[in-house]
């Protein structure tokens, strides 16, 4: 899809995602009696219209596409009304969207506009990691919601490994300030009065930990011994065991209590990085039928069981796609999801491997492992799957935004990059700048500068991403995957691989740090959430270059040594929009930094 040129818009007008068509002719009308009160009264759920807006549903045609459905034409009159048509209900709540974003920032005087817009991709999704401690409030997961209807997001799941409240299972997650099943109820009717396909999310075979390392449950792990984690050892216990058939009378409890609560007829069973595998108890089934047959025999029988309580599985494609062998041996309505979240994500391939099944595609944030984002990376990967998502037969996207390493980054960073990516789901088209400032109208009611802060944030340490590959797979060079460099560099030894970035790019990044400035201010929140983003990357970039024993001003001399003063930030903030449980495992990751020489005792008070 193309976009129009905003040669002709209206000064004042700010619609996100930018629209298909829009025309204008000079033309003005008054805003409509109540009409800035009927923008803020939840319109997105699709109330009773006002006596000034005439809304028309036309039917989609014979033969009409998932997109065409989702068509809609609006027009803003100069008698003070509006209407507008779709094919479908969900075509006249995107032109709601789009209408609510006119009343919000074109003031008392409304352009007379036309605006015909529909989506590339017809099911637009996110995901959201609830496991990795970071669980919002109910009263957050509402307004997370309506921004998520405001930018005509369809799909969303919450990642889950341990924190629904399960009956019969309260050592699991005790403490973690679960989801409970009344909660997801609440949530699944709020998601699907917005439009919204809330979706069950159940990893139901690898990652984990949380359950096999409680007495109760030890004995369903693949293996308590040592294995590799691709390139990395690790021990204990990840996996469920596949040959033991105790581990599906577990996952035939959990699904029975999950499914119910939700109403969509999919379920994300996950099934992914089952790299354990063959490392323990199911090393002699693997030696006899091969790694492939043993996940794809054990992953079909826990569809079997979600297809028994009226689910489709969707699971997580890695282990699929690298043991081709799989796919034929899995049921044939079961969703691959194949994910990739850096810029050589192959996604071509992968869809060469999927076709002829529904498939979807799952590009990053990029948000998670950093405080700032890695706006580079994040950017190369959605454009790279939305491409292939439109051009090779995906039946949807769904952008992912991890929490793994004690979910550090705040909401305004993940936020800004889901936005990101729902916009380019949308159109096919990344947005650009000036984009981005309508979008920060949206998200913070400002003109622009929030995202543009954030934007510029997400490339502070770019020149040290691309050559600090060492830090995380040694002796390897290139550039670090999956997290900043400042981040991976935290969690090294005092003394440790001192030699991988070079000073030339930290004075980048210094330099970067210093062109950006103090955050924008926008709502309280959003202010306190980018300072506190932006003092915890002083901190890291000061101990990055203390650690190498680089000469440093004064200033970041003191920020190196902060690690109280950026914890402590972390901690007052968390509970502002998540739940207190998850903020000590969280926590625990800053204890896990070593102390910078000179550093104030007591560092992890």
């Amino acid at each position: 899809m193309t976009t129009p040129s905003r040669d002709h818009w209206p000064p004042a007008l700010r619609v996100f995602p930018h629209p298909a068509s829009l025309r204008w002719r000079d033309e003005t009308s008054a805003m409509p009696p109540g009409a800035a009160e009927w923008a803020g009264s939840d319109p997105l759920r699709m109330g009773l219209a006002p006596a000034w807006l005439r809304e028309r549903t036309t039917g989609a045609w014979c033969g009409a596409s998932p997109c065409d459905a989702q068509a809609f034409r609006l027009r803003i009159r100069p008698d003070a009304t509006a209407e507008s048509e779709a094919a479908s209900p969900a075509g006249l709540r995107h032109a709601r969207a789009a209408l609510v974003q006119v009343l919000r920032t074109c003031g008392q005087r409304l352009p007379c506009v036309e605006i015909e817009d529909r989506p590339a991709i017809a099911r637009r999704g996110v995901m959201l990691d609830v496991s990795r401690c970071r669980i919002p409030t109910m009263e957050e997961f509402g307004r997370l919601l309506r921004t998520l209807a405001a930018l005509r997001c369809n799909h969303l799941q919450l990642y889950t490994e341990h924190t629904f409240a399960y009956e019969g299972h309260e050592a699991v997650w005790d403490g973690w300030s679960p989801i409970t099943a009344e909660e997801l109820l609440e949530l699944d009717s709020l998601a699907s009065s917005l439009g919204i396909e809330l979706a069950a999310n159940q990893n139901c075979f690898g990652h984990l930990r949380q359950w096999l390392e409680q007495p109760g449950y030890a004995h369903l792990a693949e293996t308590h011994g040592e294995w590799m984690f691709d390139v990395w050892p690790r021990s204990g216990p990840f996996s469920l065991c596949p040959t033991d058939p105790r581990s599906l009378a577990l996952i035939q409890n959990l699904l029975g209590q999950l499914l119910p609560c939700v109403r969509s007829d999919l379920v994300n069973i996950g099934c992914d990085e089952t790299y354990d595998i063959a490392y323990g108890r199911s090393k002699a089934e693997v030696a006899s039928k091969g790694r492939g047959v043993v996940f794809a025999e054990f992953v079909s029988k826990i569809a079997a069981i979600a297809s028994g309580l009226g689910k489709r599985s969707m699971f997580w494609a890695d282990i699929a796609l690298s043991h081709p062998e799989c796919l034929s041996l899995l049921p044939p309505d079961a969703v691959p999801l194949a994910w990739g979240y850096e810029p050589d994500a192959p996604w071509d391939r992968w869809c060469g491997a999927l076709e002829g099944r529904e498939f979807w595609l799952c590009p990053g944030t990029s948000s998670w492992r950093s405080m700032t984002g890695r706006r580079a990376e994040r950017r190369a990967n959605l454009a790279g799957a939305v491409r292939a998502t439109v051009d090779r037969g995906a039946v949807g996207l769904m952008i992912c935004d991890w929490g793994d390493s004690g979910h550090w980054q705040t909401w305004p960073v993940a936020m800004h990059a889901i936005a990101d990516g729902l916009a380019a789901a949308w159109t096919s088209v990344l947005p650009g700048d000036a984009d981005h400032a309508h979008g920060s109208a949206l998200l913070w009611g400002d003109n622009g500068a929030c995202a543009a802060w954030i934007d510029s944030l997400g490339d502070i340490d770019a020149a040290l991403r691309a050559e600090c590959m060492g830090l995380s797979r040694p002796g390897v060079a290139g550039a670090i995957r999956n997290q900043t460099a400042l981040f991976a560099d935290l969690f090294q030894s005092w003394e440790a691989k001192t030699e991988v970035g070079t000073r030339a790019a930290w004075e980048a990044a210094e330099a970067a740090l210093d062109q950006l400035g103090s955050p924008p201010m926008s709502s309280t929140l959003v202010a306190r959430e980018l300072a506190h983003t932006l003092g915890a990357t002083r901190w890291m970039l000061g101990r990055f270059a203390l650690r190498r024993g680089w000469d440093l001003r004064s200033d970041l001399k003191t920020a190196a040594r902060s690690r109280a003063e950026v914890r402590r930030r972390h901690a007052e903030l968390w509970t502002e929009r998540s739940r207190t449980g998850g903020l000590a495992q969280s926590l625990a990751f800053f204890d896990r930094v070593a102390p910078a020489p000179g550093e104030p005792a007591g560092g992890t008070s």
